[in-house]
């Protein structure tokens, strides 16, 4: 459904969408989208109709879409309005609660996002031919939209670093994070990649592998056009069982997951482990134009260094034999560094509508980046890479 229109500049004209299957796929993806499968028409259709976003889990679809006088899709940016923190990946209850213990409301708010997605893409997709004022126009939009709505605050997660400055210079606030990112120097196979480690861990590494490989550990990697209904049945199975475990919710359905397997197979990878002839676990990531995105995993036994040769090291070979130039198996985890896997910095930026908030966010967030760069600094100290061959 499409709202009234929100604003109009010179012949563009925006609008709001509650709905992206009223968009045309093609139009979205050619706003450059395409090359990061969280951000493709196809994966946030399946989101909205296969039962994953909605009240029931606090995301409410509002995509600012920009048009040009030909009718024609020229930009526009994911937005949703969220009444949680839940699947953001960028954590800020701590601001919900200052907001609470002040007896303000910290939700409704708007975010600009991939639902349930910690990867780096671009949030101001913009075609060749838009207006170049078109980030500016989205920005104001989404702003005008957070007072209209009467949400607390305006997020953008996981920019990319042109997108994080031109934010910051409208007068939103930078915050980092911090993930583990490897990167394809051109290695010819796998034990390239692992000869330019320190010897105590290419050593360690090889000794991972190889239980794996002693316990009868077989995989199988499978896209969207070899994955069949039972594959996929038995991944979702286990995908649930890691959530079930911790006490959290499984948001993404098995009608979601073959959906993207139909509408996009050639951008999903799914790694299945059996052990005599019974699937024990699985891997799932998304592969872009040339980066391998990490995503869920789930298992139904134990085995020594099963879900480091299911996450990592069967992601690194894919990588490797397919020519991809990055790895990005996530969020957080400390312990990637020993597997090749190095500190890498994350952006997003922040608007509280709320003055006093907005400055003593700001300056919390000043210290936090410091730290933050403190923190990734010592990170690399713990390189697993020799020095002759470091990145």
């Amino acid at each position: 459904m499409t709202s009234p229109d929100s604003m109009t500049a010179s012949t563009a004209t925006l609008r709001i969408i509650d709905r992206i299957g009223d968009i045309d796929g093609t139009a979205w993806n050619a706003l450059g989208a395409a090359p990061y499968p969280f951000l493709r028409h196809e994966f946030l259709t399946a989101l909205e109709e296969e039962d994953c976003l909605g009240e029931r889990f606090g995301w409410l679809p509002r995509h600012l879409t920009l048009w040009d006088a030909e009718h024609r899709l020229v930009a526009a940016a994911p937005l949703y309005l969220k009444f949680n923190s839940y699947g953001e990946f960028v954590f800020d209850w701590a601001w919900a609660d200052a907001y609470a213990r002040n007896g303000m409301r910290y939700y409704p708010k708007l975010v600009s996002a991939s639902p349930y997605t910690p990867a780096t893409g671009p949030k101001l997709l913009v075609a060749a031919q838009a207006p170049t004022q078109s980030r500016q126009l989205l920005l104001s939009a989404a702003l005008e939209l957070a007072t209209q709505a009467k949400a607390s605050s305006l997020h953008w997660l996981f920019t990319t670093a042109a997108e994080t400055d031109l934010l910051e210079q409208a007068g939103l606030v930078r915050r980092i994070g911090c993930q583990f990112h490897w990167e394809n120097r051109g290695y010819a196979d796998f034990d390239a990649f692992l000869a330019t480690l320190s010897s105590a861990k290419r050593k360690n590494i090889r000794k991972e592998r190889r239980r794996v490989a002693d316990a009868g550990i077989v995989f199988r990697q499978l896209d969207g056009l070899s994955a069949s209904h039972d594959d996929w049945e038995t991944f979702h199975q286990l995908y649930e069982s890691t959530f079930h475990r911790h006490g959290g919710t499984p948001t993404l359905s098995l009608a979601f997951f073959e959906s993207i397997a139909r509408s996009m197979p050639g951008r999903v990878l799914l790694i299945l482990a059996e052990h005599e002839s019974r699937p024990v676990a699985a891997a799932f990531c998304l592969v872009g134009d040339d980066t391998l995105y990490g995503r869920h995993w789930g298992c139904n036994a134990h085995f020594d260094n099963l879900h480091f040769e299911a996450c990592y090291y069967q992601g690194l070979d894919y990588c490797i034999r397919h020519g991809l130039a990055r790895f990005e198996p996530g969020a957080q985890g400390e312990h990637k560094v020993a597997r090749g896997f190095l500190p890498t910095e994350t952006l997003s930026a922040h608007w509280l509508a709320d003055t006093r908030f907005h400055e003593a966010v700001a300056r919390h967030l000043e210290h936090e980046r410091a730290g933050m760069r403190d923190y990734v600094a010592e990170m690399h100290r713990h390189s697993p890479y020799r020095a002759d061959t470091a990145p």
